[in-house]
């Protein structure tokens, strides 16, 4: 399967491209919940989910006093800005 391009929007990419992208970055799907996505790093985990207009972030106790942080990304930004924004951390 071919790699995303980086500066095309994520809309323009069919979704087994973007699971595969995921995977490639690490991310777990959910066997139940398929648009749930989990991933484990050294400092910091968080969940995915692939919503209907947006990826959708949510990095676990990674706030002050142990708060989740969310973030949103509409998938009409490019798989790099992406990439950068959620895989980067909280």
């Amino acid at each position: 399967m071919s790699q995303l391009s980086p500066d095309t929007p994520l809309y323009s990419h069919p979704l087994p491209e973007i699971e595969q992208w995921l995977r490639d970055q690490g991310c777990e799907q959910d066997k139940r919940e398929l648009h749930c996505w989990r991933l484990e790093q050294t400092n910091w985990n968080a969940e995915l989910w692939l919503d209907v207009e947006q990826i959708t972030v949510r990095y676990i106790q990674a706030g002050e006093n142990g708060q989740d942080i969310q973030r949103s990304f509409k998938y009409s930004l490019s798989r790099q800005d992406v990439e950068q924004a959620v895989f980067a951390g909280p």
